[in-house]
């Protein structure tokens, strides 16, 4: 998992299944693979749903993908909305979508091809050209939380197929202000009113709260760097670790406002506004336990003593 400055590295990192583009500078050993999946609400945070760990030379990433996909499929069947970023755009990954029969918004990159019915025909363009010069259907107020205020945005949502699977989809356009890049959202949700477009916006913006979840797992967690060598120790580490994130989640829950407040204010006080503003605050959290159990150690009885 780590970096490896040597000559044997830097022979073996050629081009071949799985390195086609190979890094430069520092030489990365290929190493071990990890896929979560993460339900989130319109207001309630983010839950761990599953994880999953394997070899690079084991099974391919598709495959994995997959897998998790017909477990969720079979789990809550449609009465979830699937959010998948730009890395899943394409034909391959929207034919099993589209098999499997599941409610999804996909991030659609601008230069992606779809076809727009002009008059009589269906005329394949490219993602930003279909809506370049139409105006906003609706506009309003949005938060942005990288700026930290409001910008006013419009929303455009016209109807596409695809050129090589079949299907009725929406090409939902958020354009968020000036100077801003808009999103480009693909979707099979039926849309007849603003209001269905702005949801459909608002089940992608979501994705921010998973991403902030996912990003603790790798810069305070450490699930990308693992220091053991064999299978067995690293998975019971990595399975020790996702239960761990998973206690820290569940202290989000609304339920727990009262108990989250008081360890924050007790043992990570913040004078900051920025910090007590905080929708997730998971690094203030950890480091609040640690702290709490450091003063208080938790006492656990390893062999109890039959009475």
């Amino acid at each position: 998992m780590g970096s490896a400055r040597s000559s044997k590295t830097r022979r073996l990192t050629r081009i071949k299944p799985g390195y086609y583009q190979p890094p430069k500078g520092t030489v990365f050993v290929p190493g071990m693979q990890w896929l979560g999946l993460v339900v989130v609400g319109l207001q309630q945070p983010a839950v761990l749903a599953g994880m999953q760990w394997w070899s690079k030379f084991a099974t391919h990433r598709r495959c994995e993908e997959l897998w998790w996909l017909g477990r969720a499929m079979a789990a809550w069947g449609r009465e979830v909305v699937h959010i998948f970023d730009r890395g899943f755009a394409g034909q391959p990954w929207l034919e099993e979508c589209c098999q499997l029969g599941i409610r999804f918004v996909m991030r659609w990159p601008k230069e992606y091809l779809l076809s727009e019915h002009d008059g009589w025909v269906w005329n394949r363009r490219k993602a930003w050209m279909i809506t370049r010069g139409k105006r906003s259907q609706s506009t309003r107020l949005q938060w942005n939380g990288h700026l930290h205020r409001w910008i006013e945005g419009g929303v455009l949502a016209v109807p596409v197929h695809h050129p090589k699977v079949a299907g009725n989809f929406w090409l939902v356009v958020s354009r968020p202000g000036k100077g801003q890049l808009p999103w480009y959202l693909l979707t099979n949700e039926e849309i007849h009113t603003s209001e269905q477009i702005w949801e459909i916006v608002d089940h992608y913006a979501r994705r921010w709260q998973i991403e902030m979840t996912w990003r603790y797992t790798k810069s305070e967690s450490g699930f990308e760097s693992p220091r053991s060598w064999m299978w067995e120790a690293r998975q019971r580490l990595l399975m020790i670790a996702a239960m761990a994130f998973a206690f820290l989640l569940s202290l989000l829950q609304p339920s727990f406002d009262a108990v989250r407040g008081h360890l924050l204010k007790q043992w990570c006080p913040r004078t900051g506004e920025r910090f007590r503003q905080f929708d997730v605050p998971l690094y203030r959290l950890r480091e609040a336990l640690s702290f709490l159990w450091l003063y208080y150690p938790p006492y656990v009885q390893l062999f109890p003593f039959s009475g």
